[in-house]
Parts: structure tokens; C-alpha cells; sequence
């Protein structure tokens, strides 16, 4: 397929998905496919006045919204599912096209928002709260869960549309509105899901302004930051943009959800089923281009199975197809852009001249142009966890150590600012325990036999430490997009102080 047929497949997909050709053409926000680096589209970058507008018109929404009962709000969320499904096929290529990911990968992106809309949709009769005791006879205490208002999202290229749907699916139920700033990195997408959404809007009679999609850059995403109508922001992508939004959402003491960094480990210990290992180390270190969040990137390999492994992997690396992420067969697709390419390059280059050995990490299809970036994924055996290991690399690099204490291992682990995602894999069920206990990972995910990445939308997803502390998708993560209120009725004749205060008063 040529460069300019890729344009055009763009233009009929978005078309048929809703979006007016007028949305992404003739604006100055240029937008190119990692898979050729050819532009694809030329959005309209938004100013700070335009989210100010689109804040106004979700506040507006919500005053509204709040007041529909909660099943009913799941409606529009089952609605919005339904068109997800029969657009499955669109909106995956689109991810695949924009963001380079493989057609298996963007296909599943688009069923993970299938998934949490159906979560959000039972959840919309389960947004409980609870009855409390109470010490004061002819009292009953209890607590209730509220819309907060208009929740701010900020999305990252990697996931450039599972990720806003976590977060939309569950702040529609909740009774909130939400105003969405995609990365600039992947518009198209974000356009393709607000039309999709207005779709599911219009048959549920939902109030206009419920989602506001604004594309712009560095202005508009401070603007929503800082505007005090929006009590909740989440916000997903690099620490150094948490350190930037975490503080200002402090100042206005607004509730933050940082989805950020992630320097996720693995480790091996001697009675793993390495069939296992490999396959779970390729999937996860290699998949999307080691372009998630949840990639893995330390691997510690116990010393007595370290020469029967490293081999292995290293074969499956060398087997593994790298190319157009359309084509059957290809695993691993291009990385966003030069500046990622880049910043692979300089992380090798600090790892050998820190002793490390580099397996791979080489630059493919040259031919296919100077705008598109395609590497072999690299293994790098390392002689320690040196300060480039300790750094989140977003590129395919997979660095290497043994280890023989399970102890010392654990604290290598633990050893880096982030906290995202972790795994071991073991046979020895007090290895496997410890590593799950207070005294083993220190991440908000810690998995078994089961690589660190693949994380299911039923289960609360985020970190801790330099990863932000926000959770997402299932469990009670709901609660960050609701306000608490706790309710103390006196349906007795006397009124008996807590704690058995008197205070008589004639």
C-alpha cells in the first residue's frame, strides 16, 4: 500500500465513523502515522479560551446529568458499547494507523473500552454506599455517593482511546461529565470516539456538552488543569508531566488521578517453567513496541537458569517479524516517532558504558522513509542495576541481571522510583506468597506466572511511588469520579450527643 492510499484509507475510515473531513483538514496541528511518517491529517489546534467554553458547556451538562438516575445513566454507557462493537473493525485499524500498533493490538484496545462499558453498566446499579453504626439510640447513620462534576482527562499516545473510555465509562454513571484532551499525538482517534459517543448520546437523550473532545496543546491542557470548575483531573504519561500537573491540581485542592511511569520487573526464580517465561517475557517486553506503560523492561534471572534462558529469548527477539503493523504476521510495529527512536539510542549507548551487552536494538526498513522508525527490540545484559536500568525508557529495551538471593532481589526490585507493574515467575509457593506480601513488590500491580503488562479492565489499574497513586477501571476506582457525604437522621424525640457530650440549654 503506498503512502498516499494510507492518507486516503484515513479519510474513509474516519468518514464512515462519523467524522466530518472538515475536523482533520486544514488545521495547523499536522498528524503523521508512525507506520510511514506521512501525514494523514491536519487538525485544528484549540487556545485555552476554547477549553475555558468546553468546561462551561460540561459544567452546564452536569447540572443536568446529576439529576438522571443512575441506571439510566448506565444506559448511555450500553448505548455507547453498541456502537463500539459494530465499529470495532474501524476503530481498530485507526489505532493501528495512527498510534503503529499491530492490528491484534489496536483490535483489543477498541474491545477493552467494549469491556469497561459493559463494567460501567452494572456498576450503575452498584455505586453503594454503606450504613453505619451509630452510638446515639433512635439514630441511624450512613453514607452516600454523589456526582463530583466535570472530570478532566488527559490521555496518552500509547492508548489512545482505552484509557480516555476507562475514565469516560465510569464518570457517565457516576452522574459526571467529562472534557477529554487526547495527545496530540493521536487526534484522529479521539475524533473518531467523540463521534462515535455523540451516536449513543443522541439515542440516550443525553444533555449536549456531557463530552467535550478539545485537541490542542501545552494552553489548552493548563487550561484544564487549572480551571476550578473541573474537581477531578486524570491525567496519563511521563512523571516529568505529573510533576507538572500534580501540583497545580494540589494548589486549587482538586482530586488528581496520575497515571504516570512504569519500570516494570520481572523475576525468574529456578523452578519457573521457562515455556512460560518466554512467552510471557516476549509478549511483555516486546509488545507495542515496549510502548506501555506496563512493558517490561528489568528482568532478574536467577543464576542457575540464566545460561538455559537468556538463549532462549534471545532467539525468540531474533524471530520476531518487525514491520507494518498491518501485515499478518508482524509483532512488533514502529515507535511513535525520532524523538523515541532517540531516545532508545542514547539509553543503549549509556548501558554499554555502564558494561551492559546489547542483543538487538538496531534500526529496520530503512527503505520505507526517513519519517518512520522501526527498531529491532533489544536485550541488554547487564552487570547490575545501574542509574540507565533505574530509567523508563519508553522504547523496546528489556535489560538483564542474575541473581542468586531472593532477599537481595527482592530490594533490586523495589529499587527505582516507579512502582507500576511487577511479576514473578515461580513453582515455590512461598517465593510466590512473599513476593505478594508487605515485604515483597512494592507496585500497584504484582501478578504471578503472568507477565507485568495485559492488565484486565475488572481489576483497579495504577502505581505507587513516582507512578502517581491513581487507580483506574475496575474495583472501587469509581469512588475517585463521586463525592462522599455522611448522614447522621435522628428519628427520635431527644437529640443525645456523640461521645455523650452534655450540653443542656433552657
Amino acid at each position: 500500500m503506498t503512502a498516499s492510499a494510507l492518507a486516503a484509507e484515513t479519510s474513509e475510515i474516519l468518514a464512515r465513523l462519523g467524522v466530518a473531513a472538515s475536523a482533520f483538514t486544514g488545521g495547523t496541528m499536522t498528524v503523521r502515522s508512525p507506520i510511514s511518517g506521512e501525514v494523514i491529517g491536519a487538525v485544528k489546534e484549540a487556545s485555552a479560551a476554547d477549553m475555558s467554553a468546553a468546561i462551561g458547556r460540561a459544567h452546564d451538562a452536569f447540572l443536568a446529568w446529576r439529576k438522571v438516575p443512575a441506571p439510566k445513566r448506565g444506559e448511555l454507557v450500553r448505548l455507547f458499547g453498541e456502537e463500539l462493537r459494530a465499529a470495532k473493525a474501524d476503530l481498530g485499524r485507526l489505532v493501528t494507523i495512527e498510534a503503529g500498533k499491530i492490528t491484534s493490538e489496536g483490535l483489543g484496545e477498541v474491545q477493552e473500552m467494549i469491556d469497561i462499558c459493559d463494567f460501567a453498566v452494572g456498576l450503575s446499579r452498584q455505586l453503594y454506599g454503606l450504613t453505619i453504626a451509630t452510638e446515639r439510640a433512635s439514630h441511624r447513620m450512613m453514607e452516600t455517593w454523589h456526582p463530583i462534576g466535570v472530570v478532566g482527562i488527559i490521555s496518552a499516545f500509547n492508548f489512545p482511546v482505552a484509557v480516555w473510555s476507562w475514565n469516560a465509562a465510569l464518570a457517565f454513571v457516576c452522574g459526571d461529565s467529562v472534557v477529554w484532551k487526547p495527545s496530540e499525538k493521536t487526534p484522529l482517534t479521539a475524533l473518531a470516539v467523540q463521534a462515535l459517543y455523540e451516536k449513543a448520546a443522541a439515542r440516550a437523550g443525553a444533555p449536549a456538552g456531557l463530552s467535550e473532545l478539545v485537541i490542542g496543546g501545552k494552553a489548552a491542557g493548563e487550561a484544564l488543569v487549572n480551571d476550578t470548575r473541573v474537581p477531578v483531573v486524570s491525567a496519563t504519561g511521563s512523571t516529568a508531566m505529573g510533576r507538572a500537573v500534580g501540583p497545580r491540581l494540589a494548589e486549587r485542592f482538586a482530586r488528581a488521578i496520575l497515571e504516570l511511569g512504569g519500570n516494570n520487573a520481572a523475576i525468574i526464580a529456578p523452578s519457573a517453567d521457562l515455556d512460560l517465561v518466554v512467552r510471557g517475557v516476549a509478549f511483555a517486553a516486546m509488545g507495542t513496541a515496549g510502548q506501555r506503560c506496563t512493558t517490561l523492561r528489568r528482568l532478574f534471572v536467577h543464576d542457575s537458569i540464566y545460561d538455559a534462558l537468556v538463549p532462549r529469548l534471545k532467539k525468540a527477539y531474533g524471530s520476531v517479524k518487525v514491520g507494518d503493523p498491518r501485515e499478518a504476521g508482524v509483532l512488533v510495529g514502529p515507535l511513535i516517532d525520532k524523538a523515541s527512536f532517540d531516545r532508545m539510542q542514547g539509553a543503549l549507548s549509556a548501558a554499554k558504558a555502564a558494561g551492559g551487552v546489547v542483543t538487538g536494538g538496531e534500526r529496520t526498513r530503512e527503505d520505507v522513509g526517513a519519517d518512520a522508525h522501526y527498531v529491532r527490540p533489544a536485550i541488554v545484559e547487564m552487570p547490575g542495576q545501574a542509574d540507565v536500568v533505574k530509567t523508563e525508557t519508553f522504547a523496546p529495551i528489556l535489560y538483564v541481571m542474575r541473581w542468586s538471593d531472593f532477599d537481595e532481589v527482592l530490594k533490586l526490585h523495589n529499587d527505582v522510583p516507579q512502582g507500576l507493574s511487577s511479576s514473578i515467575f515461580t513453582n515455590d509457593l512461598r517465593q510466590a506468597e512473599t513476593f505478594l506480601s508487605v515485604v515483597g513488590s512494592d507496585c500497584g500491580i504484582a501478578n504471578v506466572n503472568i507477565g507485568p503488562s495485559g492488565a484486565e479492565i475488572g481489576g483497579a489499574f495504577g502505581g505507587e511511588k513516582e507512578t502517581g497513586g491513581g487507580r483506574e477501571a475496575g474495583s472501587d476506582a469509581w469512588k475517585a469520579y463521586m463525592r462522599r457525604a455522611t448522614n447522621t437522621i435522628n428519628y427520635g424525640r431527644d437529640l443525645p450527643l456523640a461521645q455523650g457530650v452534655s450540653f443542656d440549654v433552657e
